[in-house]
C-alpha cells in the first residue's frame, strides 16, 4: 500500500525540467555573449513562474551558468538546502555566465549586463532548453499577455507566469 501511494504522489507531482548542461552552448544559442564575470551595467530582476496542470515547475538554480566552473561558487540556501551558484571573484577563465541566469531555485531571473538591453522570455526558454509551450497562456503582473511571449522583456521586477493546462487556484501578479 505504501508503495501504492508513493507511485501516486510522484505521479501527481508536477515535471522537473533541470537545467541544461550545456549552458555556454545555450546562450550563443540565444543570441546572448557568455562573460566571465557578471556585469551591472544593466541590473534587473524578472521573476517567473510556470506551472502545469496547476502544479508549479521549478526553475532550476544554474541556467545560464557554467557551475561546474571552478570559480563559480556553490552555496547552500539555508532555507531549504538548495544549492546557489555565483560569487564569480575572480573572473573564470573563459566564458562560464550568460547575462540572463539564475543563481537559485526562486524564479527570480537575473539579467547583468555590460548593455543597456533587456533580454526576453525566449531567450530564457532557450537557455533553459526548454520550448515556451504553443498552449501555453501567458501573464504579465497578472493580466493575460496576448502578443508573442518570446518578445516579452525582462523588466525589472516584471512577474510573468507561464501556465500550460490547467491554472493554478491564483495567477501570480505581484514580483516576490
Amino acid at each position: 500500500m505504501i508503495r501504492v501511494a508513493a507511485l501516486l504522489a510522484v505521479a501527481a507531482a508536477a515535471p522537473v525540467w533541470p537545467a541544461p548542461p550545456n549552458p555556454m552552448q545555450l546562450t550563443r544559442k540565444a543570441g546572448l555573449t557568455p562573460e566571465t564575470h557578471e556585469f551591472v551595467f544593466l541590473h534587473v530582476h524578472s521573476h517567473l513562474d510556470v506551472f502545469v496542470d496547476g502544479k508549479k515547475v521549478v526553475v532550476p538554480a544554474g541556467i545560464g551558468i557554467d557551475i561546474h566552473n571552478k570559480a563559480v561558487h556553490t552555496f547552500t540556501n539555508p532555507q531549504d538546502g538548495s544549492s546557489v551558484y555565483g560569487g564569480i571573484n575572480p573572473p573564470c577563465a573563459k566564458p562560464c555566465i550568460s547575462p540572463l541566469h539564475t543563481h537559485a531555485t526562486d524564479g527570480i531571473l537575473h539579467t547583468e549586463a555590460k548593455k543597456n538591453q533587456f533580454n526576453r522570455l525566449g531567450q530564457f526558454f532557450t537557455e533553459w532548453g526548454r520550448k515556451l509551450p504553443a498552449n501555453a497562456k501567458v501573464y504579465v503582473d497578472g493580466k493575460r499577455f496576448k502578443g508573442d511571449p518570446h518578445a516579452i522583456q525582462l523588466k525589472d521586477k516584471r512577474e510573468i507566469a507561464v501556465v500550460v493546462g490547467q491554472a493554478p487556484a491564483k495567477i501570480p501578479s505581484k514580483f516576490p
